[in-house]
């Protein structure tokens, strides 16, 4: 049989036997490529406390726990526009933005992280935004506050709209929630997945939370479901599934000596850290890239790969 009908055959097979996704990202499988300073922006660009990944832009949206404003920047960290943050009427007490999540065209979901509540906004780079007038939602059906140990980290999964999120301590809880904004105060239905004192899922605190169904190596399959944890006390970032088992995991102490409390990733499964300035000796916020060493192949494609190899092996040998 010649090259290329060989080849063809093989590549329907594969066809006819579906392609199988990817069951994990395999944190284990990562190693840091990129390391960047953070514009400080007057301050609006400091504390970097939550970061996620605009797939319609290919850009990252960051926010500081001082709650100044949210920044967009490129995929390694250049400066492309801010919008600040008016907070007037919303009885805020500490203006803590520790979440945030995009839903696509511009929208963004930041989250104020005592009375854990949500407030959603479209962006307009030199803008600024009151919050109050925005569609908003308490996320635990209550704005009392819970102190700084409240909602660090938020997460959209577009397949369905619903939420994740991640209450940092005293309890730790992982979170899902159907979050109906509107203007005053919309409705929020919340289960709480997960809940514990001292530690969740091996971990001393929770601090930022990202859904993985828009990976596309893991999509239409079992990992789209998973969850990337992030906990800066622990200094780790672990995948979990929804049943709370930690398929992969990766170590962050040797990183940065930063705070690490933002986490997001791209399509291609990059993942990006933002991590708060520290001191004289950390001025900038800065924001770390996580790359796999080798893209997780579906199995059908692996499969596909590995045959193609052999043929062409054997051709070598007999030439």
């Amino acid at each position: 049989m010649k090259l290329q009908s060989l080849i063809g055959a093989i590549a329907l097979a594969v066809s006819a036997g579906g392609v199988q996704a990817a069951s994990s990202l395999n944190l284990a499988n990562y190693q840091l490529t990129g390391n960047y300073a953070l514009d400080t922006l007057g301050g609006i660009g400091l504390e970097a406390s939550a970061v996620t990944y605009a797939s319609d832009r290919n850009t990252l949206f960051f926010v500081g726990d001082e709650g100044l404003g949210v920044v967009e920047v490129s995929l390694t960290g250049q400066t492309l526009g801010s919008m600040a943050f008016n907070w007037a009427g919303t009885g805020s007490s500490n203006n803590d933005a520790e979440g945030l999540t995009y839903l696509g065209n511009g929208r963004l979901v930041v989250v104020d992280e005592r009375p854990q509540v949500a407030y959603q906004f479209t962006y307009s780079a030199g803008g600024s935004v009151a919050l109050n007038n925005q569609p908003k939602v308490a996320i635990t059906g209550s704005t009392a506050s819970v102190g700084n140990v409240g909602t660090e980290g938020i997460s959209v999964d577009p397949r369905d709209g619903s939420f994740y999120s991640v209450k940092q301590d005293n309890p730790a809880q992982l979170r899902k929630s159907t979050l109906d904004f509107a203007v005053g105060y919309g409705t929020a239905s919340t289960t709480t997945l997960f809940s514990g004192s001292g530690s969740l899922f091996g971990l001393n605190s929770l601090s930022d939370v990202q859904t993985l169904s828009a990976v596309d190596s893991l999509a239409g399959g079992a990992g789209a479901d998973n969850l990337l944890i992030l906990s800066l006390d622990s200094k780790m970032l672990v995948e979990l599934t929804t049943a709370g088992q930690i398929v992969s995991s990766f170590d962050l102490s040797s990183v940065t000596q930063q705070a690490i409390e933002g986490v997001t990733v791209d399509t291609l499964g990059n993942i990006y850290l933002v991590a708060e300035n520290n001191g004289s000796a950390y001025p900038n916020s800065r924001l770390f890239v996580l790359t796999p060493t080798a893209v997780p192949l579906p199995g059908a494609l692996w499969l596909f790969g590995s045959a193609l190899a052999g043929i062409l092996a054997v051709r070598r040998k007999s030439v």
